[in-house]
């Protein structure tokens, strides 16, 4: 029988009436590793990474992760080994890329609020840049690196003001956000990075938001950002490297984000255009590298008609999936046995946690019962990196699939280990 794929997730299928990821069936995964279970396709990330590749072939680039997305030891390590390098935001973050093989001269410190522990933490371990984002950080860096004997090597974060189009809460490059340094103020921010003895400038950086679905405003703020580089290198201050972020989108609920072998066509031709097409790039994507590469499973507790309202209650909740009730996000949720179909009852797909905020779906057309399972679909980015513990949960177990094999990568944790680190009163 031809497997039946699911719209947006080309390594996923039923075959039969058993929904599949690759070549192994997810309901025998649910029953070998209990749920909620998280699970991962090798050919998805590696296919989305391909696109990426495939568009900077020729020149002188590098994909650099955003781990933030999903942090997992063995999906950093995949991407390393894959030639990626990586784009961090703590003191944690590093230290996970360097357990996971990580080259540290690929790796970007970006963030906010860096601490001057983590400062000297990169600085030690060889990074290849910081991107600092703002005025006050240029000091304090400078002065970390002196009292190491090293020069830190920096990227100014450029806030160019354009509008991504997307969620507030990830939209990050308008006038009104905490990120980076506002377009006006950049050139004098060059200014004084490059007159400070602890630093050493190598690069600027935009990074605009997250699931970015179309592709103006990458032109627009590439636009902006290369005005800025003009205005710079005619002040003498010579620019290695140009990064332009990450942020592109992914089909949540039938949204069509360019391609990134496609978007980058476009915005090399304006590169070449400006005459920066030979500059070093750098890209930093992370959900459209995992997002679509993940399935949270999850198990039918119990349903529970209403007059308004039916109620599907699973054992998966908002803080193993914390995005629809962080940003009202829509995730496909479907059975792992018989396929969709639309003229089922509706449901809310809600989980065990107290609060009312804790759904996974709305009005989601699902023929099931009581110790059914589903999967919820477009699961691998901000999921498990943002999970919590709060109810007193523990965190799902994750499995990464390559081909016919399944890879135990993250044990489910176990509620010794949630109070191993608690001291009772005396």
């Amino acid at each position: 029988m031809t497997p039946e794929r699911l719209p947006g997730h080309p390594h996923l299928a039923y075959r039969g009436d058993a929904l599949h990821l690759e070549e192994v069936a997810l309901d025998a995964l649910a029953e070998r590793f209990g749920t909620p279970l998280f699970v991962y396709s090798k050919a998805a990330m590696l296919q989305a990474l391909a696109a990426y590749q495939r568009g900077f072939a020729g020149r002188d680039a590098r994909v650099c992760y955003a781990m933030k997305a999903n942090s997992s030891l063995a999906i950093l390590q995949l991407f390393a080994r894959a030639g990626c390098g990586f784009d961090i935001v703590s003191g944690g973050e590093l230290q996970r890329a360097l357990a996971a093989g990580a080259d540290p001269t690929t790796i970007i410190f970006s963030g906010v609020g860096k601490t001057r522990a983590e400062m000297a933490a990169a600085l030690q371990a060889g990074i290849g840049c910081f991107n600092v984002e703002s005025e006050a950080e240029l000091e304090v860096l400078s002065a970390v690196a002196q009292s190491l004997g090293l020069r830190a090597p920096v990227s100014l974060r450029v806030n160019p003001n354009v509008d991504a189009k997307t969620h507030p809460y990830i939209s990050t490059g308008l006038k009104g956000n905490k990120f980076g340094i506002a377009h006006e103020r950049a050139l004098a921010a060059y200014r004084h990075a490059h007159a400070l003895p602890g630093l050493r400038v190598v690069g600027i950086d935009c990074h605009i938001g997250s699931q970015i679905t179309e592709a103006a405003p990458y032109l627009d703020a590439l636009e902006r950002v290369l005005d800025l580089v003009d205005a710079i290198e005619a002040a003498g201050i010579t620019l290695e490297h140009l990064d332009f972020g990450g942020g592109l989108g992914i089909d949540y609920h039938g949204e069509t984000p360019p391609a990134a072998d496609a978007l980058w066509a476009q915005l090399l031709e304006r590169l070449d255009a400006r005459g920066y097409g030979q500059r070093r790039l750098l890209v930093e994507p992370g959900r459209s590298l995992v997002g679509n590469a993940g399935v949270c499973l999850t198990e039918v507790l119990y349903l529970k008609p209403g007059e308004e309202r039916s109620f599907c209650i699973v054992d998966a909740a908002m803080n193993d999936l914390p995005r629809p009730a962080m940003y009202q996000a829509y995730h496909g949720i479907v059975p792992l046995h018989g396929r969709p179909t639309l003229d089922a009852p509706l449901w809310e797909v809600v989980g065990p946690v107290c609060e009312s905020g804790d759904w996974l779906g709305h009005d989601r057309a699902l023929a099931v019962r009581a110790g059914d399972r589903l999967a919820v679909l477009s699961a691998g980015a901000y999921c498990m990196s943002m999970a919590s513990n709060y109810n007193t949960r523990t965190r799902a177990a994750e499995v990464l699939v390559d081909g016919r094999e399944a890879h135990l990568i993250r044990r489910r944790e176990t509620l010794p280990e949630l109070m191993r680190n608690e001291v009772l009163l005396p």
